[in-house]
């Protein structure tokens, strides 16, 4: 079974550099970096270049409105550059959050941004001029003044509900799923299956990232209570809610909205109840937490990916060598 880990855990970047390289020894198969307020995500993906040599290192995801495609596509050739056939370049929707209170752009249309986008950075990792003018936005007469990626970079699309999963099927060489119970995959890979049929793709050869929370403990209670705050105003956002909702936790996303939007943080904290958490993160014993890893395996996902819940370094990599493939 591929294991992928995910940066950044904590967030700086030299500590970043330090649980890559502790990952390729311990076997990791590639990593994955968030772009959700930490260090930038092109510039861990340098640093992690860096200091290994094996991993593939890819971003998971960076949203399609806070950068402009060539912005992008120089910052993935450029890291393509530092890691030679190892980066993967993971595009996203991302959430009204990071999109419309972080950076001030208009959350409108992410399932045509995210087309276009994918589509715009594509040509231009080719080589290619650009001159694009979709209904999201527009480039033109822009080339990158750098070697052309070799081979090309592999171009992945983060994915919740079913028109964005049946996007990813349709362009993108992957697939990057988040926070979801193992009972959900299945239906999700029947979107993403079916996009690929659509796009003359073979549904198979679609690489399946999955970013789990991970917390190796012996009392859940006690991690089960820092989940609580952090999964509510995630799962707030209108992107989220839905999300969960469909995936089988309707009264808890119907209460978590309620309360977030009463500013009521206890009833939002109330209403991410232990089976959520339990059915979403991955907590327990070392064995428990491959087991888990296991089911999602088989329901699907190719590239679990291990999102440490931990306060230091020290923390991420004693959770990482311990769910190490042997």
């Amino acid at each position: 079974m591929k294991i992928a880990a995910s940066l950044p855990v904590p967030p700086d970047v030299p500590t970043c550099q330090r649980v890559a390289r502790a990952a390729e020894e311990l076997g990791y198969e590639s990593l994955w970096i968030a772009d959700s307020g930490g260090p930038d995500p092109f510039v861990v993906a340098a640093a992690a270049a860096a200091v290994t040599s094996r991993v593939r290192i890819g971003t998971a995801v960076i949203p399609a409105y806070t950068r402009t495609p060539p912005v992008i596509a120089c910052a993935a050739a450029s890291c393509a550059e530092l890691a030679p056939g190892r980066f993967v370049l993971g595009i996203g929707a991302s959430s009204e959050n990071i999109v419309e209170k972080w950076s001030g752009i208009p959350f409108r249309r992410p399932l045509t941004r995210v087309r276009e986008t994918v589509t715009s950075v594509r040509g231009l990792l080719a080589g290619e001029k650009s001159d694009f003018t979709g209904r999201t936005l527009e480039t033109h007469g822009y080339r990158l003044q750098m070697r052309t990626p070799t081979p090309p970079v592999p171009i992945h699309v983060g994915a919740l509900g079913p028109p964005m999963l049946e996007l990813a099927g349709e362009i993108a060489e992957g697939v990057t799923l988040n926070m979801m119970p193992v009972e959900a995959v299945p239906r999700m890979l029947a979107h993403v299956r079916a996009g690929a049929e659509r796009g003359g793709r073979d549904p198979a050869a679609t690489e399946v990232v999955a970013r789990f929370m991970v917390c190796i403990t012996d009392d859940p209670s006690g991690i089960r209570g820092a989940l609580r705050g952090f999964f509510g105003p995630y799962f707030a956002t209108s992107v989220y809610n839905r999300f969960v909702a469909w995936c089988g936790f309707e009264e808890e996303a119907r209460e978590i909205l309620a309360g977030w939007q009463t500013k009521d943080r206890a009833r939002v904290a109330k209403a991410v109840t232990d089976e959520m958490i339990d059915r979403i993160a991955i907590l327990g014993s070392a064995e428990a937490c491959r087991a888990r890893l296991e089911e999602y395996r088989a329901a699907g996902v190719t590239t679990p990916m291990v999102s440490p819940i931990a306060g230091d370094a020290a923390g991420a990599i004693a959770i990482l060598e311990a769910l190490a493939a042997r």
